[in-house]
This record gives structure tokens, sequence and C-alpha cells, in this order.
């Protein structure tokens, strides 16, 4: 599903260069829930954001979903994200003045779908994730964890490949922090999707099939996830 092969980032910092990445190589499976894990500064939303398409390698390949990511151009890969890519990240990004199912048809603007077949997906993304009762609800009567879901409807609603997760649990308490962990997991099980995951929390280990640690720009080790044993 995803081959990343050989890849550095370097960033121009005034006079110095940023190794972000240094020559990683890392293959995941479609279907496969993976945590990046280490400390700050050791690359890991760099890579995912390369995964994402949102970022472009200094050296090396990225290949999604049989898609060559080097090969596009800006406008190709906005569609490629469009496409393929589902987004949810630790502040929930969710629009105040729009309703719950509102944000969630928001990815599907950029379909062919009709006005009602949008809102039909909207709400049935809600259905999975247990909010169909919320969904004439703004962000700001919803709790935390409730706008983390929506906002994890938001990123399946168009049916992607991939979902890109930025520290999802990193504003949330230990309670909806575990919710939204074994959505997440829901969604690798139930639906088939690959989910990329950076994040800080020890909790997620139990949760994904594969743990990778970065560390100084390096991939060191990969190892099981709790979930490594049930993964099918």
């Amino acid at each position: 599903m995803i081959e990343v092969s050989n890849v550095s980032r370097l960033y121009k910092r005034a006079a110095d260069e940023v190794h972000a990445l240094e020559k990683v190589s890392l293959e995941i499976p479609r279907g496969q829930f993976i945590a990046l894990m280490g400390p700050s500064g050791s690359g890991k939303s760099t890579l995912l954001n390369l995964v994402a398409g949102l970022d472009r390698p200094s050296s090396g390949s990225i290949s999604v979903a049989g898609q060559s990511l080097d090969a596009l151009d800006e406008d190709e890969l906005a569609r490629f994200r469009a496409a393929h890519v589902g987004f949810v990240f630790q502040f929930f990004n969710l629009i105040p003045v729009l309703s719950a199912v509102e944000n969630v048809e928001l990815p599907l603007l950029l379909t062919h779908l009709s006005k009602s077949e949008r809102r039909e997906r909207a709400l049935t993304a809600l259905r999975v994730v247990g909010l169909a009762d919320r969904a004439d609800h703004l962000p700001r009567q919803l709790s935390g964890g409730e706008q983390q879901r929506v906002a994890i409807a938001r990123a399946f609603v168009s049916d992607p490949d991939l979902i890109v997760a930025d520290e999802p649990t990193g504003d949330l308490d230990a309670r909806n922090a575990e919710a939204t962990l074994e959505l997440l997991r829901t969604l690798r099980r139930d639906f088939g999707k690959t989910i990329v995951m950076v994040t800080h929390d020890p909790r997620a280990e139990k949760y994904v099939d594969v743990v990778h640690h970065l560390d100084k720009g390096v991939l060191l080790e990969s190892r099981p996830g709790g979930s490594a044993g049930g993964a099918h």
C-alpha cells in the first residue's frame, strides 16, 4: 500500500541544513494500522506529511496506493490527496459555524455526488462513529471526544485508501483517547483502512499492528503492536 524507499528530507534553516529524515525505507501493507513514535523532532510528522502527499522528499521515492508521488505536480498531488487520503488532526480542525454533518460533508464537495448523496454519506459516516444523534450540533455543542469522532468521520467519508492521523489523542483525556484509538482500530478491522498515525501516546501501542520508532530522522526499529495478533 505504501512504499517509502531511501527517503531523506532536508530543510534549509538560515545557513544550516536540518536533516529531518535520513534514508528511511518502509513498507506498509494495505489494511495495516501503524504508529510512528519517537521524541519531538525525530522526523515522524515529516514522514507522515510525505506519505500523505503534503510535502516532497529531498531524495528517495514514495509510492502510495500504486501511485508514485514523485511524478505528480502540485495540482496532481492535491487531486491525489482528495481521492486517496483522509486526515485526522490533534485539534480536530472543525469549521465552527457548520454542524457536525456539514463538517463531515466537506471532503465530498470535491466529488461529483449530488447534495442528497453527500448528506446520506455524511450521515452514514456519523453513524459509524456513533454520533448519528448529534448530526445537527455545532462543534461548540460537542465534547472534545465527540469533536474528534466527527473529524474521524470526515476523514473516511470519501472512502480513502489511507487515513493519516497526527497526534489524534493529544488533546483528549484518557477515556476519550482510548475511544478514539478503538474507533481507528475499528476502521482498520471493519473497513480495511490503512492508517498511519503519529503519536506520543503509549496507550496507542496496544491498538496498532506495528510500531515504527524514529529518532533524529532515522528509523530505528519496528515491532508488533498489541493488535498484531488479531490482524487480518
